[in-house]
Formats: C-alpha cells, structure tokens, sequence
C-alpha cells in the first residue's frame, strides 16, 4: 500500500498485479509506503475502509480516492501458480512439485479452493461489503494507469520489471477453463466492467 498525502492519493496493491513494479517506481514519492508484512502490503479495501480510512480522513480532514489494479482473472491465477513455483525454492511448506497448472486451477475452482489455496479472488480484494476501490484499472492496460500517476502525482513514471515468475505451461482444455472461468464469475463480472 503506498499513501499520497498531498495527491489524497492511496494504491491498494492487488496481490499478482503489477504491485511490485509500482512499489518500486513509486515509493520514494510516497508518503507512507507499506511493503511488510504481505497481509499490511495487500491491505484489501474492507481493511482500508474498517481501520485506515478512518485515521486519514481524520488527520487529513477529507477522504483520499483509492486506486488498484486488476488483472484478468485467469491470467492472475497462471501468475498466482507461476509464483508458487518459484517460491517452493524459499518456502517448501507449499511444495508444488508435480502439480500441473490444470491441477491447481481444478483446485481452486472447488468449493472453497481461494481459501485453501490461500490467495483468495480478485473481487472481494476490490470490493465488499458496499465499499470499493474508486478507480480500478486493468492491469494488461496499465499504459492508462500510469498515465493517470503522472497526471496525479505531476511526474513521469517508469515502471520496471520485477517480480517476473518462470515460464512454465499454464494452458488448460476448453473444459477446464470453462469450470474455472464458471469458478470465477465474481471475479470476470468486475474485470468486464474496467477499461
């Protein structure tokens, strides 16, 4: 999460959407930036609303716009296996070895599987509960994104590549992207509605 406070600015970082990049393009001219732990660096929108919001808005006193990135839902899974691939290196409590991405996509379109995967969705990242992020931008156009942290922030932005994951195969059979996609209506719903 980096805080713009003089743009009353915050950006949300979705998790497996462009955050990293951001994160290290932006953070010198942030306000606050907060990269530690994950769960404080990929504070969702119902947490910003419930505990961060508040505390702005009274220090500031007026509201700041939220901004996020989205990333099309099933390419934002072909990054989340991509990423679990390599991080078995660091963290073997999740070994992936053997597991196909048409695996762990049957997984995560079970009842339940965000959860037990641990990475959740998309859209109730961006939106619960009545609250959501005010300008929401597709991560596959973020040329508009950035365009709109210039404009803001009266800068050029430059973003680097980083946090790039392994090429491996992420295809899926007609079939099983149809039960994923089906798994992921909530997610697609919200996505079909961005620029």
């Amino acid at each position: 999460m980096l805080i713009f406070w003089d743009q009353r600015l915050v950006f949300l970082a979705t998790p497996k959407a462009g955050s990293t990049a951001i994160a290290m393009a932006l953070e010198s001219l942030a306000t606050t930036s907060i990269q530690r732990p994950a769960t404080m660096k990929h504070t969702d929108i119902a947490t910003f609303h419930r505990h961060v919001s508040p505390w702005l808005t009274a220090q500031a006193g007026e509201s700041f716009t939220t901004v996020a990135l989205m990333r099309d839902p099933v390419e934002w899974l072909r990054s989340w296996y991509r990423f679990r691939l390599r991080d078995d290196l660091d963290d073997p409590e999740h070994l992936m070895e053997g597991v196909s991405f048409a695996r762990f996509a049957e997984e995560y379109a079970t009842a339940g599987g965000p959860q037990s995967l641990g990475i959740g969705d998309q859209s109730s990242f961006l939106q619960h509960d009545g609250h959501a992020v005010d300008r929401i931008f597709r991560y596959e156009n973020i040329d508009i994104f950035v365009e709109f942290l210039e404009d803001r922030l009266d800068c050029a932005v430059e973003l680097p590549r980083a946090n790039v994951p392994p090429a491996v195969d992420v295809d899926l059979l007609p079939e099983q992207e149809q039960k994923l996609r089906r798994a992921m209506q909530a997610d697609l719903d919200l996505y079909a509605t961005l620029n």
